[in-house]
């Protein structure tokens, strides 16, 4: 297939839209009292990622919080006062250098341990409202949005125009060009959720692209992620929990293993089990053999987003519901008091 590029040059990583300002002191959790976006006690309502950079700090990305940090001794909001873009934060990464990097609804944001660096459709980004975002082996950015796909090299934007494949039934839920995963394998093809058209893999040239034809369940992709055996997991929106190892999807929705039609929130722990999170139906464990299901009880609504083990081996689940810590098959609430250790 034709693979189109268009080229769009940006100012560089050191600059931005407006100017730089400084990061926040460490402060005190913010009081919200709306009732749509606030649960009594909880941190924030709706958390979308979690991750611990090298240096040891958390960040959680929220929907209408902005970012937290946790820094191993309090907790701080980052917010549009401090340079940060704002919006629903949807990827966290960390480059080789040590700058860490934030996909959110309104642009791409670069933290330098100093300050924020924001780019957008000013500087050559197709669309500032990013879904996902993966810093591959050679250091390349991928982002994915409502527009398609976009490279970055750290001075300019490429912009990937990924060609649509034949569906029988039109599943789009937000935009029809939108990517909503974003994973590379073992050969550094990438593959590519789609919002209702299913896979697609890119190998640098030319896309091959899989749909419920090819033995998917569904054509809108919730979330994708690689494990280290190499299989391919996919949540679906409509169709649930599959595994691509190659060759075949294995459905496991479709077979009664486990309930519950959208999937996200994959994570691989160090024995190798796959944790991912069923929206309203809690979190499930997969060890290889076997599922486990826990419920949603102890899990606000049960609506699990983002699920992270640190080096500590402090187990996160984040949410509709905001942050839960997982110790002894019990999943705790976490406030401004923690617990943190």
């Amino acid at each position: 297939m034709t693979l189109f590029l268009t080229m769009t040059s940006c100012n560089g990583q050191e600059t931005r839209s407006g100017s730089e300002t400084n990061a926040p002191n460490t402060i005190k959790p913010k009081k919200n009292n709306d009732s749509l976006f606030f649960i009594d006690g909880q941190l924030c309502q709706h958390l979308r990622k979690i991750f611990q950079d090298s240096k040891g700090n958390l960040w959680f990305g929220t929907n209408v919080y902005d970012l937290m940090k946790y820094d191993g001794n309090a907790l701080s909001y980052i917010t549009k006062q401090d340079g940060f873009s704002g919006g629903r934060v949807t990827g966290i990464a960390e480059d080789s250098i040590g700058n860490i990097w934030f996909a959110t609804s309104f642009g791409l944001n670069k933290f330098d341990g100093e300050s924020f660096t924001v780019f957008n459709k000013e500087d050559g980004l197709l669309d500032a409202e990013i879904w996902s975002l993966l810093i591959d082996s050679k250091g390349i950015f991928w982002i994915g949005h409502n527009e398609g796909l976009s490279r970055f090299n750290g001075k300019e934007f490429t912009n990937i125009s990924i060609p649509k494949p034949q569906v029988d039934t039109n599943s789009t839920i937000y935009s029809p060009d939108r990517i909503t995963g974003i994973a590379e394998d073992k050969d550094g093809s990438l593959w590519l959720g789609t919002d209702g058209f299913g896979l697609s893999k890119y190998d640098g040239n030319s896309f091959t692209n899989f749909t419920t034809k090819s033995g998917l369940p569904d054509n809108a992709i919730h979330e994708i992620m690689l494990d280290s055996k190499g299989l391919l997991w996919i949540g679906t929106y409509w169709g649930g929990l599959s595994r691509f190892d190659g060759n075949t999807f294995t459905n496991f929705t479709q077979a009664g293993e486990i309930s519950g039609v959208e999937v996200s929130a994959f994570f691989e722990d160090s024995n190798g089990d796959i944790w991912f999170g069923v929206e309203n139906n809690g979190v499930y464990k997969y060890d290889g053999g076997d599922f486990t299901h826990y419920d949603q009880q102890s899990l606000s609504n049960g609506s699990i987003l983002s699920i992270y083990k640190d080096r500590e081996n402090r187990f996160w689940f984040g949410g509709w519901g905001g942050l839960f810590r997982y110790d002894n098959d019990i999943f705790t609430p976490v406030t401004a008091d923690g617990p943190w250790e």
